[in-house]
């Protein structure tokens, strides 16, 4: 039995996908409803019935047409000939009926003659006319002048038109056993190797594609017909093929990249070790300079302390003066203000953060740092947004401010004496969005003599201080940094330039800049915190 394709997604019932995703049929074309529901068994057999019968009935025409007008063009010579034997014979001696020929002579009535036929002829007396029966058989009639009568031959020849019949059931005979013969031959021979065994063996090799079967899913070159099938199927080899190498250069990159990873994977292991144990030589290093720096701090206090007890102890009867005893009282407090910057650099704790005023905070702490006469010489100008808020630790950031403006305060104070005379320090802040993220920067600056250009690089570092004596610890910058950081921000400091000068002066110290950088938080200004609310005007000289 030959193999009869069948089309993807045959209909299961009213319910079935096929039926669902399908336009409607009155939407859609009667030839495409026609054959595009068929199979190609089906479309191939109506094809080839449709044009047979087609030739077969034109052929039926053309050779019908022929041959009836032989038929009628011999009845016709046959109907001339019987009318030459009618006019000699003087329409007497001649049988009035031979077979095939019905002769006559007489009035127009009696040959049944229609009054145009009749007019016909005596207007052409003498000639023949050629006329139909009432059967539609051909005749031809002649009036005769001499006589007045009319002439009649009719021809009907009843075998040439059996003949004729038996050509046409002959013809047709043989035209549908030839379509027989030639839909047998299709369907025995050409259809299933031309066409159902390509289209199989096409089947099959999509079914192993589908199954994962690497060994048949190509269609060999034998099985390739040299048609449009066998183009199909020379493109979907050849897309097979490419797919094959796409799928292998993957799996090796995929291969390449696994390498790769493991050996990531084992560098960065190595990058981790090599980061924990910088960590820990960083922490003996930092431990280190440290411990030289707190020795550094308290040998100076205890030298003095010593040299007082040695004093007492060689000459206790001499006592201590009142001079000898303030100088112990500052170097025991000069102690205790060690301990505390070491126990502040040394606390870790989690900010607790809340909405906080900014320009609130930064008055709040100039108040702390004015508490010193000294420092009340210095004017703050303080241009921070009154409606500006952070998320932050209010406390832990007003310790940084006011080691900031303390710092700034007695540079200016030591650098232009007693009294210091005109000496500002300015606070401003600018907003600014990076990667989507609000910030503020804030800058804390000042017009005293600016920074050590040796010292900038370690400033931040604990015990990094320009004044080792009673009013410096060297640890203020380092807590200030540690707090910033734990707020995710980062402190800088820098020299400002001079405004209005030529560049070669321009890199003259005219005043220390700390520029802070904190993420803004998503505080608001109704929200911010009412500890800050009212304190301190925006601008301070006292």
């Amino acid at each position: 039995m030959p193999f009869e394709p069948e089309t993807q997604g045959r209909d299961a019932g009213a319910g079935s996908p096929r039926g669902a995703d399908r336009p409607a049929a009155g939407r859609r074309p009667l030839r495409r409803r026609l054959l595009g529901e068929m199979r190609i068994r089906k479309k191939l057999i109506l094809l080839h019935t449709c044009f047979s019968l087609g030739l077969a009935a034109v052929l039926l025409l053309l050779i019908g047409w022929a041959v009836r007008d032989l038929v009628l063009e011999a009845e016709r010579t046959e109907a001339i000939v019987g009318m030459e034997m009618l006019v000699n014979a003087g329409g007497a001696e001649v049988p009035a009926r031979i077979e095939g020929l019905e002769l006559g002579a007489g009035t127009a009535l009696e040959l049944g003659l229609t009054p145009g036929e009749a007019d016909e002829a005596v207007r052409r007396a003498g000639e023949n006319v050629l006329t139909e029966t009432r059967a539609g058989w051909p005749r031809v009639v002649r009036w005769d002048s001499g006589t007045g009568l009319y002439y009649s031959s009719a021809a009907r020849s009843l075998s040439a038109r059996a003949a004729v019949w038996k050509l046409y059931l002959l013809l047709t005979s043989a035209l549908l056993g030839v379509y027989f013969l030639i839909a047998l031959m299709l369907e025995l021979f050409v259809l299933p190797r031309q066409v159902y065994r390509p289209i199989r063996r096409l089947l099959d090799a999509d079914h192993a594609v589908q199954a994962g079967d690497r060994e048949h899913e190509l269609i060999p070159a034998p099985d390739i017909p040299a048609d449009e099938l066998g183009e199909i199927m020379r493109s979907r080899n050849e897309s097979i093929i490419k797919l094959r190498r796409q799928e292998k250069a993957l799996a090796h990159a995929l291969d390449q990249l696994e390498v790769v990873a493991v050996e990531l994977k084992r560098k960065n292991h190595l990058l981790e070790t090599a980061r924990q144990n910088l960590a820990d030589q960083d922490r003996l290093a930092s431990l280190g300079m440290m411990s030289a720096g707190l020795a550094h701090e308290l040998n100076t206090p205890l030298a003095v302390l010593k040299g007082q007890a040695e004093r007492l102890a060689s000459a206790p009867e001499q006592g201590v003066s009142p001079e000898q005893a303030a100088l112990m009282v500052r170097v025991v407090r000069r102690l205790e203000k060690l301990s505390e910057s070491l126990l502040d650099f040394a606390r870790v704790r989690p900010p607790q953060r809340e909405p906080v005023r900014l320009r609130a905070l930064v008055d709040e702490a100039w108040t702390l740092v004015s508490i010193d006469r000294e420092a009340r010489s210095v004017a703050l100008v303080n241009r921070v947004d009154p409606d500006l808020t952070l998320d932050g630790d209010a406390d832990r950031l007003s310790q940084v401010f006011v080691n900031l403006l303390r710092n700034s305060a007695d540079a200016i104070v030591h650098a232009r004496g007693e009294p210091a005379g005109a000496g500002s320090i300015a606070v401003s802040v600018e907003r600014s969005v990076r990667d989507g993220d609000r910030w503020a920067s804030i800058t804390v600056a000042d017009d005293g003599p600016g920074i050590d250009p040796e010292v900038l690089p370690r400033l931040f570092e604990p015990f990094t201080t320009t004044r080792l004596d009673a009013r410096g610890t060297g640890l203020g910058l380092a807590v200030a940094e540690g707090i910033i950081r734990e707020h995710g921000g980062v402190i800088l400091a820098r020299n400002g330039a001079p405004v209005g000068v030529d560049p070669p002066l321009a890199s003259r110290r005219t005043g220390a800049v700390f520029e802070i950088m904190l993420p803004m938080g998503e505080a608001a200004p109704r929200e911010a915190s009412a500890r800050y609310a009212g304190v301190g005007p925006s601008e301070q000289i006292t």
